[in-house]
This record gives structure tokens, sequence and C-alpha cells, in this order.
């Protein structure tokens, strides 16, 4: 009896053990990948936004959820790298952001059952990341940060009354810049512009091609590129030297003083979208049944810098002396 009551005790240790250990495996946190192509003011706020979105629907960091973050400094030749490194981790999902490492992703980790969330994309569409703006792809879906250009393309004219001809600065090599020129050029007769393009694709040539926008264009359009927006200065002393103003994609510019004005997406809610996103499928949902979520016109704002205005030669039209839009 003493001997069958022992194993008896014996047996009900191991299975408790074995049972605390379970528990133990369940509660740790599911780990998320997140592959970002360098640290910028935009991109890092749509991985804030990411973070919150993910908390608000119960996947609090720490606690639920822990972070891998990595990014290549916009080196593209280093993200397969990246990539491989985070995969090796076995994350839970992907997080990607911008175009370029998302394609790479998404070819890395087909058929891997890690679901990827991309954000930062202009056009997923265009970037063969998913087959419509109505659904996602097997494994990955995510949010836009597609701006609403007419409304750009309108508040710029508001701003330089006069000019008829926007340059806009793009690389060719880069599926979102040659996605957001043909939105450009759609929108913008009903604006009253003229579209100019001009291709940029080294940060070398940025000072030449700019330059070249001299006489040929009124006012200047840069887009939120991966490869002119880390050079935003190089960009601004150019087209300051020609003397054509810059509306810019992003606001921190104008608040750093680089740029006369801005009409930006807000990137952490851009992060947010996907944040939301990720929440559904760490839930159970599948990918490819939720589409590319897009910014709402309300996450658009416009910014201008009066000082640097000046600068560029061009004053604040009365039609926006009471815009409210304005930083010191």
């Amino acid at each position: 009896m003493r001997r069958s009551m022992s194993k008896w005790l014996s047996g009900l240790v191991v299975a408790s053990a074995f049972a605390a250990s379970v528990a133990t495996a369940s509660a740790e946190p599911i780990k998320i990948a997140i592959a970002n192509f360098g640290e910028h003011p935009q991109l890092n706020a749509s991985i804030a936004g990411f973070k919150k979105a993910l908390a608000d629907n119960g996947f609090v960091e720490g606690k639920d959820v822990v972070y891998s973050e990595s990014n290549t400094s916009f080196d593209a030749s280093l993200v397969p790298q990246m990539i491989a490194k985070l995969q090796s981790e076995h994350p839970k999902l992907m997080y990607t952001v911008t175009t370029p490492v998302s394609q790479i992703a998404k070819k890395a980790l087909a058929g891997s059952g890690i679901p990827i969330v991309f954000t930062a994309v202009t056009d997923p569409v265009a970037a063969k990341l998913v087959p419509s703006w109505d659904a996602g792809d097997v494994g990955i879906t995510g949010s836009s940060d597609l701006q609403d250009i007419s409304a750009i393309l309108t508040f710029t004219k508001k701003l330089f009354p006069n000019a008829k001809r926007i340059g806009v600065p793009y690389n060719p090599g880069e599926a979102n810049d040659v996605a957001l020129i043909d939105k450009v050029k759609a929108a913008a007769p009903a604006a009253g512009f003229e579209v100019v393009p001009v291709g940029v694709d080294n940060v070398n040539d940025i000072q030449q091609r700019i330059a070249s926008l001299a006489g040929k264009a009124d006012v200047i359009y840069t887009p939120a590129s991966n490869l002119l927006q880390p050079a935003i200065p190089a960009v601004a002393a150019a087209a300051r030297q020609a003397q054509i103003p810059i509306v810019n994609s992003d606001d921190a510019a104008v608040r750093n003083g680089v740029v006369p004005a801005s009409f930006a997406v807000n990137y952490e809610q851009v992060g947010e979208n996907a944040g939301k996103i990720a929440a559904q499928i760490l839930k159970g949902a599948d990918p490819k049944t939720i589409k590319p979520a897009l910014p709402a016109y309300e996450d658009h704002a416009p910014l201008i810098n009066k000082t640097v205005l000046k600068a560029f030669g061009a004053e604040v039209p009365a039609s926006l002396a009471d815009c409210n839009c304005f930083t010191k």
C-alpha cells in the first residue's frame, strides 16, 4: 500500500511539473519580427503605431508579445540576409516596412507558414504583394501609405497659385515611386498642373537631377521615396539653389527647417492600420481574406514653415493665412 501510495504521489508530482511547464510555455510571449529598411522618422513612426495597435488589441509588449527588430540602413543588398536571420528566430508573424523589404520577404517566406504584414507600401498591387486592393495574398497583407494625391495637388496649387508645372523626382527602380508618378499624372490636370517627372536612381545624382528642373518646374513635390526622403536635405539644397519651392510628403523636414511645406500622411496611423490587421491574424484570421488598409483623408495634414518658404522666394498667400498649419 505504501509503495502504491508513493508511486501515486510520484506520478502526481511528475504530472504537476508537466502541467506547470505547459502553462509556462503557453504563457511565453508571442515573437514578432520587424524587418525595417532603415532608421527614418516616418518608418519609425509606423513601427510605433504598429505596436500601439497591437497593445490596444490585447497584445502588450513584454507580456503577450516580444519584438525582434532589424534594419539594413537602406542597403537593399542586405535585405535577404536580414529576412533570413529574422526567420531563423521562428516568429509568429513578420512585420515588413517599405516595398523593397516586403517584396523580398514575400519570396523568402513563401511556404514557411510565417504570415507577413507589410506597411509603408504605396501600391501593394503594383508591387505584386497582393492581387488587388480588395484582398490579401497567401500569407501576406498589410497597410498602404498611399497619399491622397488630389488633396496634395489642391494644397500645392493653393500655396503656389501661379505655379503651372510641378516637378516630381522619383526612383525609376522602385515600384512605389513609379506607381505614384502615374497617380500624379492622372490627378494633375484637374488641379491645373503639368507634370515634369525626373528620375533619380542614385543619391549622388540628386544635385544634378534637381538642378535640371530649373526653368522647367515652378514647384517640386517629393514623394515618400526610400531613396529621396533620407536624402531630403540634398534635394532641398539643390531646389533652393534653383529657387524652386518644395512640397514634401514628410512634415518632419518642414519642422526641421529643411523644406517650406508638406502635405503628409500620418505614418503612426499607417502603422496602426497594419497593427490592427496583425491582431486579426494572430487571432486566427487568414491574411488572404484581409484587404490592404488605406489611410483616410483625415490622416493627412498640411504644414508650412514661413521662414523657409521665404528663403525659397515665396510668401504665404492670403487664402492660407488662417489655415492654422504653420510651424516655427
